[in-house]
């Protein structure tokens, strides 16, 4: 019998559906929700009487949460840093959701000490229970930006950190987001105007996931191919992972011409241009950009257009006219350097009693010089972030205006706002301003307390705060309408780069709770969306993400402590074995921008003390770039592709290099578009059937391979036989010489 309570054999196909059928399903998009991808993909029903926070739901949705803070904090320190996504859970989470449902009993268990008990098994595994899962998933899928401060303090400026300061850091900063979240709940995700896209590719995924799936003949289904997935992903990674490193970046050119240093700056895919350089190895293509197969085809054609006009464009023109004595510095790099291209002696310019900037070591030393292609980086980050503003204004500023009007004006709201406030208990807003005020408490004692390490007075904290309060609504209706959210780092880096600067760690540590506590809160209330359309009990989603964000962000400190204690020279690639992966490229260039923001500060790199203020003009050309773009989408409204050229992720297509480098994006642009476009188009069936699965495979596979290969062989110090192809380096040691006539540096020529 149909939902309708009309059975499927009362009409036949052509007859004239009944009445009330009829109006069922031809729901006034009023009553149901004012967006029409809503309206297409979230089903206008609920349930209350499933169960949600089961025996299940805490069991898997913990291992989840946990394994994935581990997995994802093990990889965040080595060269290719994977980032392992929810969505392996979410797959995984059904097979041995649906096994518990089948073999536990049914047995109640009540909890000493208290009235409260549970079932082992309420029943059939259901998609609220999975809903859950996948939320404790997302927490541990998230990384936590703090854990970058205590790396750079106990790895680059070997000084020593309390670690309940360091704990307390990444709790609150964590935390505060939650507060935040709290606060605008009822304008980002009780409204329907804010529907967050993003959402909706999850939706889908769980209704697919739950549908009934028979298997074709000579076929699979979506968990077989998972599986036949994972492990021969899991098989293979011990080859570039463990026997041959080396092809995880393949630089053919550097082998044609042994001996020239301009031959191997082109063609090095880790230290140069990266052309004709590629990988077989998924840790590369995925590992800092995302899974390729889960981005659209419209971005990774935006991406490569941006990576294509920067590297093989800009970066060679600016670089052999010697713009800013490029030729003095490696071709690409993101370490400073002193005006006479050696590492810059940061310990001259640093007060090691008061880890403070010492102006009279620094007027002695030398002003701080970058690569080229890092100065730009900067340069571009200028530009993303006014072109975001710009191009969301034009492209989505009336949209915007009009959603908004009608959140706060919207008091009944849609069907899936109706039915979450007849079935369930709202959270009260006093649990959440609870939370904020005991962060910020909290805050201040990691801060000021234990010595006042963190370097961040009273007032910093609360002009972070006063940051994040301020832009956590706007920014939100921006990524809720659009899904782009615009990055506030620099303007955290700016302000307090001026206001109190040569103290490194109170530079990092404002920017974390004025920004990341932004960024958090963002995804907490994407996270409820989620719950608002699967029509997930409040309270329930409540407890999940609380407790989901206090277990991540222990694991993730506790990993991140573990790996900085017990792995020899972790993060000193000049005292690391040649084929060791703990090479941490994030954390050095989070230290080497705590250097550049934090110790020197803005005044004396971008300002007029400053040898590259010419990169802020870049924040007018990032703030005209969509205009034409919109103009020529207006003059020509029948040329749909114009629309699809977004400026902000054009421009920002570098913003991960580094700690990427080319061949990480050759090798995703080439499998992006192979499955976007020439898969997709020729075998649509089997890539919305298989696409997101192969992802997920293929990411799993390599997780558990890494994590097995690195306590059974790697903590034992058992490298096998070494040989060339052991060392992780693409062997194009001449691309990081510099070419000014006259530079003397060791293992390279002279001109």
């Amino acid at each position: 019998m149909s939902d309708s309570g009309v059975t499927d054999s009362s009409y036949k196909n052509g007859d004239r559906l009944p009445e009330n059928l009829k109006q069922a399903e031809e729901i006034d998009e009023l009553e149901n929700s004012p967006i029409e991808q809503v309206r297409l993909t979230v089903p206008a029903t609920d349930d209350p009487t499933l169960p949600v926070l089961t025996f299940r739901t805490w069991i898997l949705g913990l291992l989840s949460c946990a394994l994935l803070a581990f997995l994802n904090q093990f990889f965040g320190y080595r060269q290719n840093q994977l980032s392992v996504s929810s969505i392996s859970a979410q797959i995984i989470a059904l097979p041995l959701g649906k096994l518990m449902a089948a073999t536990l009993p049914a047995k109640v268990v009540r909890i000493p000490g208290t009235k409260w008990e549970f079932s082992l098994n309420p029943g059939p595994f259901n998609i609220k229970e999975h809903v859950l899962i996948t939320i404790f998933a997302n927490s541990g899928s998230n990384s936590v930006y703090a854990v970058n401060i205590v790396t750079i303090v106990k790895a680059f400026y070997h000084r020593q950190l309390h670690p309940m300061a360091a704990f307390l850091l990444s709790q609150t900063t964590q935390m505060m987001g939650y507060g935040w979240a709290g606060l605008f709940r009822k304008y980002l995700v009780d409204s329907p105007y804010m529907w967050w896209p993003a959402n909706l590719v999850q939706v889908s995924l769980f209704r697919a996931l739950h549908e009934k799936e028979v298997r074709r003949k000579r076929g699979t289904t979506r968990l077989q191919f998972f599986i036949m997935v994972f492990v021969a992903s899991y098989c293979y990674y011990i080859v570039p992972n463990y026997l041959f490193p080396s092809i995880t970046a393949l630089s053919f050119v550097c082998w044609i011409w042994k001996d020239s240093v301009t031959a191997q700056q082109i063609g090095s895919g880790l230290s140069g241009l990266g052309l004709g350089s590629f990988a077989f190895d998924w840790s590369t293509v995925a590992g800092f950009l995302g899974s390729p197969l889960a981005t659209p085809g419209f971005a990774v054609l935006n991406v490569m257009a941006g990576f294509f006009l920067v590297v093989y464009v800009m970066l060679p023109i600016s670089y052999w006219t010697n713009s800013y004595n490029a030729k003095r510095f490696p071709i690409f790099s993101s370490h400073v350097f002193d005006q006479w291209g050696k590492p810059y002696n940061i310990s001259r310019i640093l007060n090691q009693k008061t880890f403070e900037f010492d102006p009279v070591g620094y007027s002695g030393y030398s002003q701080i010089h970058l690569s080229i292609f890092f100065a730009f980086t900067y340069g571009i980050g200028f530009a993303t972030l006014a072109a975001t503003i710009s191009h969301v204004a034009l492209f989505h500023g009336k949209s915007i205006y009009r959603q908004t009007k009608q959140a706060f004006s919207d008091h009944v709201g849609d069907v899936h706002t109706r039915l979450m406030k007849k079935n369930y208990v709202a959270v009260p807003e006093w649990w959440f301003s609870i939370i904020l005020i005991c962060v910020v408490g909290l805050a201040f004692l990691a801060c000021l307390g234990f010595g006042g390490q963190l370097q961040l007075p009273w007032w910093g904290i609360l002009l972070a705060c006063v940051i994040a309060f301020f832009f956590t609504l706007p920014i939100g209706i921006i990524q809720a309408t659009t899904n782009q959210q615009p990055g506030l780092n620099v303007i955290t880096e700016l302000i307090i780069g001026y206001l109190y600067p040569g103290r490194p760690l109170a530079n990092v540590a404002f920017k974390t709770y004025g920004y990341i506590s932004m960024s958090q809160a963002l995804m907490f209330l994407s996270d409820f969306k989620l719950g608002h359309y699967m029509k997930i009990p409040p309270r329930s989603m409540f407890v999940v993400q609380l407790v989901g964000t206090l277990v991540s962000s222990s694991v993730y400190f506790g990993t991140a402590w573990w790996l900085l204690t017990t792995v020899p020279n972790i993060c000193n690639t000049a005292l690391l074995d040649p084929s060791s992966p703990w090479t941490c490229p994030g954390d050095d260039v989070f230290y080497n921008a705590s250097i550049i923001w934090g110790v020197v500060g803005p005044l004396r790199m971008f300002g007029r003390l400053g040898v590259y203020a010419g990169q802020n003009w870049w924040f007018l050309v990032g703030l005209l770039a969509p205009v034409p773009v919109w103009v020529c989408s207006r003059l020509f409204p029948k040329a749909k592709w114009i629309s699809l050229i977004n400026m902000p992720i054009l421009i920002g297509a570098t913003g991960m290099m580094p700690p990427a480098r080319a061949v990480n994006y050759l090798a995703w642009g080439a499998v992006g578009i192979a499955f976007n476009f020439v898969v997709y188009r020729k075998y649509k069936q089997w890539w919305a059937r298989h696409n997101y699965v192969l992802s997920a495979g293929l990411d799993a596979g390599v997780a558990f391979s890494a994590v097995l290969t690195y306590f059974a062989l790697q903590y034992r110090s058992i490298f096998g036989i070494q040989w060339w192809g052991t060392e992780l380096d693409d062997h194009c040691a001449l691309a990081r010489c510099p070419t000014e006539p006259g530079m003397v540096t060791k293992g390279c020529p002279v001109f």
